[in-house]
């Protein structure tokens, strides 16, 4: 995949790329040196290993993000240090990174095994986690509350280990769980746990860390009903790491209740991730679509964009509300993110200003179209890549295009084309595919967000003049 220059600066100024999130080559011989706390303070960095995933790490509108990374980046920020993110497709490779020396701490849920406590010193929080069912409450009917009450029904589930651990819990009760398991190549687990939502399957099996964050999305799921008992898990250093050992400890007991470390635990598993309802689409019959109509048309003529367009895509993001702030931090009538509305220009504290809130937004939709113009020349095509851009990131669409390409399809078209391997980037399978550079994202939102915004865009078209 070719870029042009203009790319790369755009890239690169919104923090798309960083060397320091990339992992290490697996080939390479040479080794950092150990290093206790004493040199990390000297070097003044602290390099952490963690994974990619819904709720460890991951990268989303160009800002990196998940519980993990936003608690490694407090401790390094409580010792004045800058930190490197390294990751790793399995615990294994976490634990050969941290012995080969380069990365310092394993900034993840690792369980804790008695294998493992002769290499490594497990610090930090003790984190419990175990398997749930995954069912929908529905008025009138009372969701499953013990194991038994499993017998005669259908779980839908994932090889790997939550099908073991159907498996073992049905051998337990002498039978009687029906257990359908789904092609993980073709179907993701947040799929199946939005099949529940919908109603299309009964029940699916996650982690409670991962069924907490997707209730965040789906309210009206049930996630209460354990089926495995609490797996103690920890960070981990190198035996020989006392000192950071000690000092990951401590700042764990300190702040396990101050404000960062408490607002980071609401923002994945408790604060909707839906901030509003939408309501019904506007009253246009007199052919205005918001109160924000003429900004809308102003600065559109500045990207040659139809300004119904631009219209659709503030409806989507904040539901024409200008001091909506999301989940992430994403603010405003165009939900530009803090970094992003400082990159286009937008003065700190106006981020709600209606007119530099658009126009920043404008500007960015402007710079990425233009970045994108060499790979996908068709200007109606390369909208939804912009959108889709707009939404995840762009190094998340460069990624889906590559996956696109390396399996044969157009990578120039979106829908049905580069959008279904987009949706797949919640699957290790594909983001950890070494054509794929920025790893993990929920594709379902961005998805549904493009085909949310031309829909509705298509509506506007018929109803309003331009």
């Amino acid at each position: 995949m070719r870029l042009n220059c203009l790319t790369l600066t755009f890239i690169f100024c919104l923090g798309l790329i960083s060397c320091k999130n990339s992992p290490p080559k697996s080939k390479e011989k040479e080794t950092v040196a150990v290093q206790d706390l004493p040199q990390i303070l000297e070097k003044g960095e602290l390099t952490v290993v963690t994974m990619y995933s819904s709720v460890d790490y991951f990268k989303y509108r160009g800002q990196n993000m998940g519980i993990q990374y936003d608690l490694s980046q407090q401790f390094a920020n409580s010792l004045g240090l800058s930190l490197n993110v390294l990751t790793a497709n399995t615990e294994s490779e976490l634990l050969e990174i941290l012995a080969s020396g380069k990365a310092d701490l394993i900034a993840y849920n690792l369980p804790v095994t008695k294998e493992l406590k002769d290499s490594i010193s497990y610090c930090g929080a003790e984190t419990l986690t175990h398997q749930v069912i995954i069912q929908k409450n529905k008025k009138g009917e009372t969701p499953l509350r013990d194991v038994t009450e499993l017998i005669g029904k259908t779980v839908h589930v994932q090889p790997g280990k939550y099908h073991e651990r159907l498996k073992n819990l049905n051998e337990e009760l002498g039978g009687g769980i029906n257990i359908t398991l789904i092609d993980s190549d073709t179907i993701t687990l947040e799929d199946i746990i939005t099949q529940v939502d919908e109603g299309k399957i009964e029940y699916t099996v996650a982690n409670n860390y991962i069924a907490k964050l997707n209730k965040t999305y789906y309210p009206s799921l049930n996630i209460d009903l354990a089926i495995s008992f609490d797996q103690k898990s920890y960070w981990a250093v190198r035996k020989e790491s006392v000192l950071l050992e000690k000092a990951i400890s401590e700042w764990h007991k300190n702040n396990a209740q101050s404000p960062n470390y408490t607002a980071s635990l609401k923002k994945y598993f408790e604060i909707s991730k839906n901030n509003y309802i939408h309501s019904p689409i506007q009253s246009i019959e007199k052919g205005v679509i918001s109160p924000y109509d003429a900004y809308f048309k102003k600065y559109a003529k500045t990207i040659n964009w139809d300004w119904r367009l631009l219209a659709s895509l503030a409806y989507t993001e904040s539901n024409f509300k200008k001091n909506v702030v999301s989940w992430a931090g994403a603010v405003g009538l165009m939900q530009l993110m803090p970094r992003t509305a400082r990159a286009m220009g937008v003065p700190r504290g106006m981020e709600t200003d209606i007119n530099e809130n658009i126009k920043g937004a404008v500007k960015y939709l402007g710079i990425t179209d233009r970045a994108l113009k060499e790979e996908i020349p068709d200007d109606q095509e390369r909208i939804m890549f912009v959108l889709a851009s707009y939404n995840a990131g762009m190094g998340h669409i460069l990624d889906a295009m590559a996956l696109a390409e390396k399996y044969n399809k157009d990578k120039t078209i979106w829908f049905d084309n580069t959008e279904a391997y987009l949706l797949l980037k919640s699957n290790r399978k594909y983001f950890a595919d070494p054509v794929c550079k920025y790893g993990y994202l929920r594709g379902i939102e961005t998805y549904n967000f493009v085909r949310d915004i031309m829909g509705r865009y298509k509506i506007y078209k018929e109803k309003v003049p331009l």
